[in-house]
This record gives C-alpha cells, sequence and structure tokens, in this order.
C-alpha cells in the first residue's frame, strides 16, 4: 500500500505542475467571461438580507447577533473583470424552479450555503408559507409552498459512507449507499473536502475501508482521490442530465494561518478587509487539484462553482469568535450574510446562462 500511495501522491504532484493550478470548468464561462476570475468591491447596496428577519439563519453563522463590532465585510461585491454579475431576484428564482427539488449534499459549508440561499429567497418573498421538516439527522427540507420549490440539505462529511463495523467506524472509499437520498433531485450541488483533514477526536471515523481491507490511514489526499472517484463514478451512473443539473462547490479555503496572506503573525481573528492582491499568495490547495482531476473524468455535466480564489481573498468574512455555537476560533466557515451570498450569486448566474 505505501508504494501505490507514495506513486499516486507523485502523479498528483506531477499533475499539479502540469496544469499549473488552473482550473476544470464545465460550463463555467458565461459569455466568454470568467465568472470566478475578478475582485472584491465595495457596494453600500449590501448584504442582500438582514440576518434578523431570516428564520433559517443559524447561530454558528449569525456574526451580527453574536456581537461582530464591525460591519464592512457585510458590504463587499464580487466583481468578475470580463463582465457584470447579475442582482439575484428570488421571485423569478422561484418562478423558474417552481414544482422542483433542489438539494445541497455536503458538510457544514454546504449548510452554510443553503442557509445562504434559503435568506435569499425569503427576503424577497418574506410573507410567503413554508415547511421546515427535519428527519433522521441528516436531511432538511424547507419547502416554499406558493410555489411548490423544496430546497434541501443532506448533511454528510465525506460524500462516501461512514459505516459501523466490529473494528469500529469505517470510512468506506469504495461505497457510497448513502445515494439512494439524492435521487429524483432536479439539482444536485455537492461539497466535500473540509472532514478529510480532521484527525484525533475530530476525526469522524476511526479506519478507512477499500475493497474488503482497512487502514489506519492514508494520505488525506490520496484518501479524498479516491472518495471523490468514488463520487463520480456515482454520477456517471445514476444521474440523467436531462433532468437533474450537477454542479460541484468547489474548495472552501481557511484562514488560521496569516503565511498564506504574507503576515505570518495574524489569522481571521480581526481582519476586517480582503486581500486585494491579484495572486493569492498561498496558490491553489492541493485539494483543488484532486477535486480538478476527478472533474475531469467525469462524462456527464457537471458544473464547477470555482470558489476557491474568490474566497481565499476573504480572510475578513468568517465568523472569529463572533458564533453562536462554534468553540473557539472559526476560520473555516462563514458569517451570514457575507461570502457565501456570492456563491449562490454565482450558481443564480450558472443557470440563468
Amino acid at each position: 500500500m505505501g508504494s501505490f500511495t507514495s506513486l499516486l501522491s507523485l502523479s498528483l504532484f506531477l499533475f499539479f505542475c502540469q496544469i499549473n493550478a488552473t482550473s476544470f470548468l464545465n460550463s463555467s464561462k458565461a459569455n466568454s467571461c470568467n465568472l470566478f476570475k475578478g475582485k472584491w468591491v465595495y457596494d453600500p447596496s449590501y448584504p442582500l438580507y438582514n440576518p434578523a428577519t431570516c428564520p433559517f439563519i443559524d447561530a454558528e453563522f449569525d456574526c451580527v447577533k453574536y456581537g461582530r463590532p464591525d460591519r464592512s465585510y457585510l458590504k463587499y461585491r464580487w466583481q468578475p473583470f470580463g463582465c457584470n454579475l447579475p442582482r439575484f431576484n428570488g421571485v423569478e428564482f422561484l418562478q423558474k424552479w417552481r414544482g422542483k427539488k433542489i438539494m445541497f449534499v455536503g458538510d457544514s459549508l454546504s449548510y452554510n450555503m443553503w442557509i445562504s440561499l434559503s435568506c435569499m429567497i425569503h427576503s424577497w418573498v418574506p410573507n410567503a408559507k413554508y415547511t421546515l421538516v427535519k428527519s433522521g439527522g441528516s436531511l432538511t427540507d424547507l419547502t416554499f409552498q406558493d410555489y411548490g420549490l423544496q430546497l434541501l440539505i443532506y448533511r454528510t462529511t465525506t460524500l462516501v459512507d461512514i459505516v459501523n463495523q466490529k473494528e469500529g467506524r469505517v470510512l468506506k472509499l469504495d461505497s457510497i449507499n448513502q445515494g439512494r437520498a439524492w435521487m429524483g433531485m432536479d439539482m444536485l450541488i455537492f461539497n466535500s473536502w473540509h472532514w478529510w483533514t480532521h484527525t484525533g477526536r475530530d476525526q469522524p471515523w476511526d479506519y478507512m475501508g477499500e475493497g474488503g481491507k482497512l487502514y489506519k490511514d492514508m494520505n488525506r489526499l490520496v484518501a479524498y482521490y479516491k472518495g471523490m472517484t468514488t463520487w463520480w463514478r456515482w454520477v456517471n451512473r445514476f444521474v440523467d442530465p436531462s433532468k437533474t443539473k450537477v454542479f460541484f462547490q468547489g474548495i472552501s479555503p481557511i484562514h488560521y494561518e496569516g503565511k498564506d496572506w504574507n503576515e505570518p503573525s495574524k489569522s481571521c481573528k480581526g481582519e476586517t478587509q480582503p486581500f486585494f492582491g491579484l495572486r493569492y499568495p498561498a496558490g491553489t490547495p492541493m485539494a483543488s487539484v484532486v477535486l480538478n482531476k476527478v472533474l475531469s473524468r467525469v462524462k456527464k455535466p457537471v458544473y464547477l462553482l470555482d470558489i476557491t480564489t474568490l474566497s481565499q481573498y476573504r480572510k475578513d468574512a468568517h465568523p472569529t469568535y463572533y458564533s453562536g455555537n462554534h468553540i473557539g476560533l472559526d476560520c473555516s466557515h462563514w458569517c451570514l450574510p457575507g461570502l457565501p451570498d456570492t456563491w449562490n450569486i454565482l450558481l443564480y448566474t450558472a443557470l440563468s446562462g
């Protein structure tokens, strides 16, 4: 196993050098404009909604409620270099997706994005009837009843299965049985990476399993590659592109170490301004390289929401200590309103193209 791991790690490194940190994008350019290359500009018309009036906001992301003193982080709008993004219209979105099922599949960063979209829509129809149903601990279904639109979130840390066996909890790199819950959707927005790096008590598995064999650990990028390969096989087998649009929410960056933006003594704590340089010093995360490699093999249309670089610039947009239910410094999730609203505008733009 060790030689195979080393070989695969080497091949990933060579692939990284070959592509020079560029992204694999399926249909990611609208009218020859790369939506993901641009800059953050101050916009006094932002934010797009009031968190105090959104019934779906989660305490973990409600930085205003939990005392964040600065407000400039609420006011930045993403401006692509070659075009303008449309203004989000929640009524138009509801009408276009009337009677449809949209599901986010992933971890707490998917939840971050799902709440953002829910609040963005609600701000346009504040009196609309809705139902919010949670079932089984992993599935939440928000339905805007007048439009029959279901906005679902399926919480899963790794996309592939974690199962209880006699040896303990096993992360099954070649199994994705939970995918049965994702069938029949009109849109799927996937995300996974955050939990693949966790170790110790924060790690939600005891072993990794593949081909009937158990491993105490392996290179996490190799494991991620294997897991996402299982995911793309699921997409190729079960997704009908004529019925279901598929997106992958790109790698969401963290800002715990200021050396990533050439300020090694800092973290996201106290940051009130985005990074305004054109080239982020830390470069493209290796997880993005692995994800791009996987996406290059998917035979079905998958649109990559390539949010990594534009999110790397937003060192100012994390909850830090202004969170209702996150202990310690949080430089991985995002305040709402905030950055995930832009992710949803990019999704909205892609759907309009």
